[in-house]
């Protein structure tokens, strides 16, 4: 019998034959397409390949000898080193090609936007309580976590800082709740060990505060004597506009309230939009969550000559031994506690952050839009889950990046298909977790208009995809199976992901019985704001009466996808690779 879980199939010992193991041949538009390029010849030649890629693929850029090399590691993985010799493709090496993920990968790999613009003009690969492992109630604080999501690419982190029970060390925990605490110092230090294993940049950290000034103070010795130069700061105190991502490569940057010891001296800070700070409010009534910055300080690239190198880093070793805590707070952060409007609409010159919980940034775009898209054009915007979802679930980002959300922040160790768009629309730009916002969010139209999510607009674009087939589901299995209701019968859902007008799924016809199952099936899709679309795959083993078994995902953001035929890996429930499952699909804007 068969037994299915997150996307993996185990087999136990089986008696029917009924199960067919075909092994998947070439669709008739990749055979029709190896006939064009070699002219009804047998083998496919460097100067040929380069032909499809360029006209079928679009890399116009594409060289000859880059077709060489292609074919040089196909044959070698293929054949025997003397048929290597040949330098061609035949049908199914060709075919072979197009399958592999890493040589003819669905969306751009690497980073190619602009990434010299201020922070508010990017989407922010953000996670929420980013210490706990499980559910919001009784799991486990750990650093592991961090650990995972910076691997993934994950940007902004969040640590919640309490006392410990002696009131002389820090812990990071979620509060109000029965989390076994994790230390701090061993946070920062697995943050700074793999800050930039996924990406160069920059880690953004936003910190809840529930610390003493004593606390704070030792807070910061942490973080300076760990982050070291890798702190930004301002030397000027506070900012006009957000440094770029291009400026904090390899930076760390601090989010938080400013300390209320510091706003009594300061004026005009009694707002609390301004950033006033009081643990307090961290724990409001309706759980509203309002996290902490703090500034890390950037080392200035020096171009002169190793002596000047070295008295600019003397002098920058000295002003971080300066640095107090709220000198770390880089970009400062409050809550809507004196009410959305105001939260949104005050203007002390600098730059802010703002936390909403889902709920609240709701009710913000349904009564302030206009606002809201506004504010983050020159403002970081937070959004995280309502305090209910208990088991770590997530809502539609797509709410939020709609109005211009740079942090959508979500549970990572949550799963569903919330979270596949996150790990979609961050597959954008190379993975380096800093994608672009479309240049209509962040101007105004010739009326001094803002871009209306909600607003009917015209096709932009239409995007035609190709299912062709699959494979990969009977790597390491036994071939056959129990009897024939346990046999796979696939099927595919195909579908956009975006504003309301564009959003839409379809499927295919399921393929009965079969490891490989071949649907040869093309969908059309109208986009009036393919900026912001998101492409949803999804492939389900048919199993009536019971429910439908999930057998692998993807979501891939419609602007990085690549034209012509393409690889497309599939991912489990997490969002972890399925190795070796994938499908074999086209991609066309008309």
């Amino acid at each position: 019998m068969m037994k299915r879980e997150l996307g993996r199939y185990k087999m136990g010992l089986c008696f029917s034959d009924k199960c067919r193991m075909n092994r998947g041949a070439p669709p008739p538009d990749v055979v029709t397409t190896f006939v064009k390029y070699t002219e009804g010849g047998n083998h496919m030649w460097a100067e040929q390949l380069c032909r499809f890629l360029v006209e079928v693929q679009g890399e116009t850029e594409l060289l000859v000898s880059d077709a060489e090399k292609i074919i040089e590691r196909i044959t070698s993985e293929r054949h025997h080193i003397t048929k290597f010799l040949r330098h061609s493709l035949n049908l199914d090496d060709f075919f072979s090609f197009l399958f592999s993920d890493d040589l003819n990968h669905p969306v751009v790999s690497e980073v190619h936007q602009d990434m010299a613009s201020p922070l508010s003009h990017y989407f922010i690969y953000t996670s929420h309580n980013s210490y706990l492992t499980g559910n919001q109630i009784n799991s486990e604080c750990s650093d592991v976590p961090l650990i995972k999501a910076l691997k993934r690419g994950v940007r902004a982190l969040e640590l919640d800082l309490w006392p410990n029970s002696t009131k002389d060390g820090i812990l990071v925990r979620h509060g109000w709740a029965w989390t076994p605490p994790v230390e701090l110092i061993k946070c920062l230090r697995s943050i700074k060990d793999y800050a930039f294993s996924a990406s160069a940049y920059p880690v953004i950290i936003t910190l809840e505060d529930h610390l003493t000034s004593d606390l704070q103070a030792k807070a910061a010795e942490m973080m300076k004597e760990i982050f070291m130069d890798m702190v930004y700061f301002s030397e000027s105190g506070d900012l006009k506009e957000f440094p770029s991502p291009e400026d904090l490569k390899y930076k760390v940057v601090i989010s938080t309230k400013i300390p209320k010891e510091k706003l009594k001296k300061e004026k005009g800070s009694e707002s609390d939009v301004s950033g006033k700070a009081s643990s307090s409010e961290d724990v409001s009534a309706d759980d509203e969550k309002a996290e902490e910055t703090s500034e890390a300080k950037n080392e200035k690239e020096e171009t002169s000559e190793a002596k000047n190198e070295e008295d600019g880093s003397d002098k920058e070793s000295k002003n971080l031994d300066l640095l107090t805590y709220s000198r770390l707070i880089l970009i400062p952060s409050g809550n809507a506690r004196n009410g959305l409007k105001e939260a949104l609409t005050f203007d002390n010159g600098g730059i802010r952050r703002l936390s909403l919980r889902e709920q609240k940034f709701k009710k913000a775009t349904e009564m302030y839009g206009t606002q809201v898209m506004e504010f983050t054009q020159k403002n970081l915007l937070r959004i995280y889950p309502k305090a209910t979802r208990v088991t770590s679930s997530n809502y539609k980002p797509l709410s939020g990046w709609m109005y211009g959300a740079q942090m959508v922040a979500f549970n990572m160790q949550g799963y569903g298909r919330a979270l596949w768009m996150m790990h979609g629309m961050f597959r954008g730009n190379g993975g380096c977790g800093y994608v672009k916002k479309p240049d209509f969010m962040m101007n105004k139209g010739p009326d001094r208009e803002l871009f209306d999510p909600k607003a009917k607009l015209p096709v932009k674009t239409t995007l035609r995809v190709k299912v062709y087939m699959g494979k990969g589901w009977d790597s390491g299995f036994q071939r056959a199976c129990f009897n024939t209701w346990s046999s796979p019968n696939f099927y595919t859902r195909v579908g956009i992901t975006g504003v309301r007008g564009d959003r839409v799924m379809k499927k295919t016809k399921k393929e009965e019985n079969t490891w490989e199952p071949f649907w040869d099936e093309e969908f059309v899709f109208q986009l009036t704001v393919p900026e912001l679309a998101l492409l949803r795959v999804e492939v389900h083993d048919y199993n009536m009466p019971e429910k439908d078994d999930f057998s692998g995902q993807t979501c891939l953001p419609v602007a990085e996808l690549r034209q012509g035929i393409r690889s497309v890996p599939l991912y489990d429930r997490k969002g972890e690779r399925l190795v070796a499952v994938t499908l074999l699909m086209r991609f066309q804007f008309v």
